[in-house]
């Protein structure tokens, strides 16, 4: 199964929601990329705080590099995952015609969590909830894929 996160910049929740799903689907035998609906990072490594967050629970995202969102990864993924309302709209936005690849809100797999999407830690600044959120819904996904 390849599985695609997509949030806006591809610099703090797409990438961890990738790290956090490697670290814990090892065994399941995914194939996980990530990118944003925006190109303003394109090339660049996870935003530094995320970095340094995600690196206190043991997950590396340094090797990871932000890249733009495009129409030919519904070809490339069997399934897209975004990270709020806005990344679902513009996802779907380029779907080719034809195309069924699904696209799901993260959080759609925690419900019990109450939260409709993983909310922007360059924005917020609480890091560590993102983190808790996202290995949340990791842990449901790798339940529901496996």
């Amino acid at each position: 199964m390849r599985v695609l996160f997509v949030c806006l910049g591809n610099i703090c929740r797409s990438p961890s929601a990738e790290g956090v799903t490697r670290a814990m689907a090892q065994t399941v035998g995914l194939t996980l990329d990530s990118a944003g609906t925006a190109g303003w990072h394109v090339g660049n490594p996870p935003y530094a705080p995320m970095q340094e967050a995600a690196l206190k629970r043991g997950y590396d995202l340094s090797p990871l590099r932000a890249r733009q969102f495009t129409a030919a990864d519904f070809d490339s993924f069997d399934l897209i995952i975004a990270m709020d309302a806005t990344n679902l709209s513009d996802i779907n936005g380029l779907r080719p015609i034809g195309n069924d690849t699904p696209v799901r809100v993260f959080t759609d797999y925690a419900p019990e969590t109450g939260a409709d999407h993983v909310p922007d830690p360059y924005y917020t600044r609480d890091f560590d909830g993102c983190l808790d959120l996202i290995e949340t819904c990791a842990t449901a996904l790798i339940r529901d894929l496996a």
